[in-house]
Parts: structure tokens; sequence; C-alpha cells
């Protein structure tokens, strides 16, 4: 009998789950990149790394799910602030609903039911 491979599991998972992180994050507004990287790192169990975010960003704004600009920064080099365009707000809602969905399908396939043991 094989064993799931919990670890990779988990990667997955959170790889799924770190886009949707990422556009309800950014439905609040425009963010810093660096900031998006530091936000998303604050959700338990996601596991957020520069490594992960910035061609994540990137890819989503090839898509044209993202808008990003250059802002001048007093300390340093330009910034690039990240936002939803249109299109994303629109993938945001449906993203949504499908977690949303999903989320109802797990918590009843959980549900222990007297009589019903298999």
């Amino acid at each position: 009998m094989g064993t799931v491979n919990i670890d990779n599991w988990v990667v997955q998972l959170r790889k799924g789950v770190l886009e949707l992180c990422l556009v309800n994050l950014l439905a609040n507004g425009e963010i810093y990149g660096y900031d998006v990287v530091k936000q998303l790192a604050r959700v338990k169990g996601l596991v957020v790394t520069e490594g992960t975010v910035y061609p994540l960003l990137s890819r989503l704004r090839k898509a044209g799910l993202l808008t990003a600009r250059l802002e001048e920064s007093p300390s340093g080099p330009a910034r690039k602030y990240y936002g939803l365009s249109s299109e994303g707000r629109q993938a945001r809602v449906l993203m949504n609903a499908c977690w949303g969905d999903l989320l109802k399908g797990i918590a009843e396939l959980q549900k222990e039911r007297e009589g019903n043991h298999g």
C-alpha cells in the first residue's frame, strides 16, 4: 500500500492557494512588490519567499490580471507597485467563488455521518 507524500501535497496546495491570496491582497489597492512578499508571508502555512512571489507577479501581469507601475523612491531605486486590472478583479470574483465551493464540498466530505462508516 502506497503512502501519500505529504510534503509534496503541501507544496502543491500552497502553490494553488498563493495566487488566490495574492489577488485578494491586491484587491485592497496597489502594493509595493516587497510589501506583497511581507504581507503574504504573514499567512500561516503559506511559506512565501521572494523567489515564489516575484515570478507569480510577473506571470499575472503578463496575463493581464495585474497592473504594474514604477514610482521613484526617496531612499533608493524606484519601486514597482502592483494592483489588480479590471480583468484581475473579474478573475478574483471567480476564484473566490470557486474557493468557496471547494471549501463547502470539503467540509461536507469531512463531516462524520452516523451509520455511514463505509
